[in-house]
């Protein structure tokens, strides 16, 4: 087993930020605690980390960026937020891709030895990415997470509040006289997927209407798997007058296949999205959608960051941004009481 910081703290009787000033030469220790601290790093053989080799060094003024992938355009939007609001504040980011879980790690060494100051993390519960970055704030590395939701008390996070941009989504079509509403929902094993789901849920108990899991179509964020989804609800005998997509690409593709089945948009069925993407305006018809905003995600992560690195002492900040809905023309009364007349 390795030893650790806390090893040598626990050893030489003093706090772990005690240790970690005396690696890194702070002048506010004593002689003699300094002499405690090295003594047990040499009897427990004790090497500093990555983290805090690269903090010894002093700031470089640099932060690291790890995306699931630099093509979504939710990601994208958000590293963009972030480069536009570090460069305002004379910080550099290096941004780097890991699609999976075992790409963190070797990603994380070459930003630690490229003494990244701090450290963006987006999307980091999608998988058991955020279980290679917990030792590392647990060391002393600042960082904040871009998340579907705010998990944990211990790192620094800003989030989307999806459930009320999901029960906002369904409000408004149950408002508008529709008590069909199906739903095609992302992966089961996103935050994004399930908050925004219990949003649907969330706004159809309160108008007393049951939870019904044969109008629940599974995903996958592409407009392909929305296409698919409307196909099988519809093979299915599933009834419906309204469809809430968990993002616009989905909409896209369930669009095309209502259209496919015969059936008009928003005359048929109405359709309300998520994200609120460039192209959400130009669909036909124009998408009614909850515009979430992504590069003020990214401004705002990079802010917290680099205050963190400033201010070391300062209390924990996280912040939940709220999506606005956007309505356009997707989406009308229903003026039929079923679709399996059709």
């Amino acid at each position: 087993m390795s030893v650790t910081i806390y090893d040598v703290a626990e050893r030489a009787g003093v706090s772990t930020a005690t240790v970690s000033k005396t690696l890194s030469n702070t002048p506010y220790v004593s002689e003699k605690t300094r002499r405690k601290v090295l003594q047990a790093v040499a009897e427990l053989g004790y090497r500093p980390s990555a983290v805090a080799r690269s903090m010894a060094q002093g700031r470089t003024h640099t932060l690291g960026c790890i995306a699931p992938n630099l093509t979504d355009y939710t990601f994208a939007s958000m590293i963009e937020g972030a480069h536009a609001e570090a460069r305002r504040r004379n910080y550099f980011v290096l941004t780097g891709s890991a699609e999976e879980a075992a790409d963190v790690k070797p990603l994380l060494e070459e930003m630690l030895a490229r003494q990244v100051d701090g450290l963006l993390v987006i999307n980091p519960h999608v998988d058991a990415r955020s279980e290679f970055v917990r030792p590392l704030v647990e060391q002393g590395l600042k960082v904040v997470f871009l998340s579907p939701s705010r998990r944990t008390s211990s790192v620094l996070s800003v989030s989307c509040d999806n459930t009320t941009g999901g029960y906002q989504a369904t409000r408004y079509l149950l408002g508008l006289g529709h008590h069909r509403i199906a739903t095609i929902v992302g992966p089961g094993n996103e935050a994004w997927t399930l908050e925004r789901l219990a949003g649907y849920r969330k706004a159809l108990l309160q108008q007393g209407i049951a939870f019904d899991p044969d109008l629940v179509s599974r995903g996958d964020w592409t407009p392909e798997s929305g296409y698919r989804c409307v196909h099988e609800l519809l093979d299915g005998g599933r009834d419906f007058t309204a469809l809430f997509a968990q993002n616009d690409k989905m909409a896209l593709g369930a669009i095309r296949a209502l259209r496919e089945r015969g059936l008009d948009v928003p005359g048929d069925v109405s359709v309300v999205g998520f994200d609120d993407i460039p192209l959400a305006r130009y669909f036909d018809p124009p998408l009614t959608t909850l515009h979430q905003p992504l590069q003020s995600f990214g401004e705002h992560a990079a802010r917290l960051l680099i205050r963190a690195i400033g201010e070391p002492d300062r209390a924990q900040e996280s912040l939940s941004l709220a999506a606005e809905l956007v309505i356009r023309e997707s989406c009308a009364p229903p003026s039929r009481p079923s679709l399996s007349r059709r």
